[in-house]
């Protein structure tokens, strides 16, 4: 015996066919959609010879569907340096690097106020100091933190050895303004503990977990 179906039926039918297609393709195209962004996440939890956490780069770089990262370590002693960069296919590149050198901290703030066009927020932790660029949406940081080498005697220098890590994006990047500075300075912050480790400062020093937020307001 042949089942009729009615029209009334026929059109229920079809509607929930129709929804359940929808449902469908939209799970099919988000996942698309994680294929082409989720090279952020592929990366190691610590990307640079793990000297910085993966979450500071998902932070400052827009999604992409793949990335690189890179580290390298150039010289020993007064001539101590240590480089980080991660690029993604979008062209978005988060790149850092730490450099030992001979500057006092008035100098160093003098060097970077120029640079940054003298608007500038600072703060400081555990004899570590930062400073951050507050004009534009592009923003940079810079870390300053006291390191004698082994290599080099005391009293040889004009002023105190440092390291000084210098830290910004090229191409577009995820966070802007105040979240993007912040981001930027907890990258070279990392990146200065690490390096820190590497160069043999002489003196021991421990490094607070993270350094104080900037203040919106300032």
């Amino acid at each position: 015996m042949s089942e009729r179906v009615s029209g009334r039926g026929w059109v229920t039918h079809s509607v929930k066919g129709f929804l359940v297609s929808l449902v469908v393709l939209g799970l099919l195209g988000g996942g698309l959609v994680l294929f082409f962004i989720k090279g952020l996440y592929l990366l190691p939890d610590k990307v640079c010879d793990a000297a910085v956490q993966r979450d500071i780069v998902i932070r400052t770089l827009p999604r992409a569907r793949s990335a690189d990262e890179w580290s390298e370590q150039g010289g020993a002693g007064r001539h101590f340096s240590f480089a980080c960069r991660v690029s993604t296919s979008g062209h978005s590149i988060l790149s850092g690097q730490v450099d030992l050198r001979d500057s006092s901290r008035t100098a160093w703030e003098d060097h970077y106020g120029s640079l940054a066009g003298h608007q500038v927020v600072r703060v400081t932790a555990g004899g570590v100091e930062a400073l951050a660029q507050t004009d534009g949406d592009k923003g940079s940081a810079s870390v300053y933190v006291p390191c004698a080498p082994a290599t080099v005697q005391e009293g040889t220098a004009s002023h105190a050895y440092a390291l000084v890590a210098d830290a910004g994006v090229t191409g577009r990047s995820r966070a802007t303004g105040e979240e993007l500075r912040q981001a930027l300075t907890d990258f070279a912050y990392q990146l200065t503990e690490h390096a820190y480790k590497l160069a043999e400062c002489r003196d021991h020093r421990a490094f607070p977990k993270e350094l104080p937020r900037y203040n919106k307001d300032r």
